[in-house]
């Protein structure tokens, strides 16, 4: 499956593997990965599913990935950082275009998730 900005399949795996490349060396997300996965080939398949769904509109991917982190004690900084590490790996493997979709799919999903976050810590006792 391709897109109209020549964005494919292959470079979402390629996203997706730069990405936690770099994420997993992270200081500040490291150690979260290294707690909440376990499989990696499995979370990074799942992951790539769900970029095909976002970016491709493929529908191999049903979920919740609000769900999924809000289960991990996450700060809003984890998703600035998230946030940074996702921008550089989108312009250093998707062609252009297509990264300037993905980044802005990303700032939307980090807003979302820290918004989420807020909330809950509003509501905790």
């Amino acid at each position: 499956m391709q897109d109209a900005v020549g964005l494919d399949e292959a470079h979402l795996e390629a996203l997706v593997r730069g990405f936690y490349t770099r994420a997993r060396q992270d200081p500040v997300l490291g150690p979260v990965f290294a707690v909440a996965v376990t499989d990696w080939e499995h979370h990074l398949q799942v992951v790539t599913d769900f970029w095909s769904r976002i970016l491709l509109g493929s529908q191999r991917y049903f979920g919740s990935p609000y769900t999924a982190h809000m289960r991990l004690p996450l700060q809003p900084a984890h998703f600035d950082r998230w946030l940074a590490l996702f921008r550089e790996a989108a312009a250093d493997f998707l062609p252009p275009d297509a990264a300037v979709t993905a980044v802005a799919k990303a700032e939307m999903m980090a807003a979302s998730f820290k918004a989420g976050l807020e909330g809950a810590s509003l509501s905790a006792p």
